[in-house]
């Protein structure tokens, strides 16, 4: 089993943070995630997935900024393993132009409408529709 952290951002309008993965990936290559990756031996989940949307996006957030949202299971099958992946989400007033491409093809902010409809990774197709229609996501959108 591997461990997985990953991150939600949401911006004023709205929108989530999805990162469009390109081919090289064993996991979902050329679809469409959440930034997170792989949490390292030893690593508490909130820790990486700070690293993880750090490295991946250039955006450093201050520490408390991300909230657990679920713990979600996934099947991937390049490795052949079911997973544990957290998801932390946060609200921030930050846009595209904020984002450093560290990994993937582009990592933008879309809109709800599209981020619904795009060909996503095992993790997100469950996450991104789940948190779209949650009471978390409302509540940020209300802040």
């Amino acid at each position: 089993m591997h461990r997985f952290a990953s991150v939600l951002l949401v911006d004023p309008r709205g929108w989530l943070l999805l990162q469009e993965r390109d081919e090289h990936p064993v996991i979902d290559p050329e679809k469409w995630g959440l930034p997170g990756g792989h949490v390292e031996d030893g690593e508490d989940h909130e820790a990486a997935a700070y690293r993880e949307l750090q490295e991946e996006t250039g955006i450093r957030l201050p520490p408390g900024s991300l909230r657990l949202w679920r713990e979600t299971q996934v099947f991937h099958e390049a490795y052949g393993t079911l997973d544990t992946a957290f998801v932390y989400v946060a609200g921030v007033d930050l846009t595209d132009d904020d984002v450093v491409l560290g990994e993937g093809r582009q990592i933008v902010f879309v809109d709800p409408a599209t981020a619904r409809t795009l060909d996503h990774t095992a993790s997100a197709s469950e996450v991104v529709p789940a948190f779209l229609d949650s009471a978390e996501y409302r509540e940020i959108l209300a802040r």
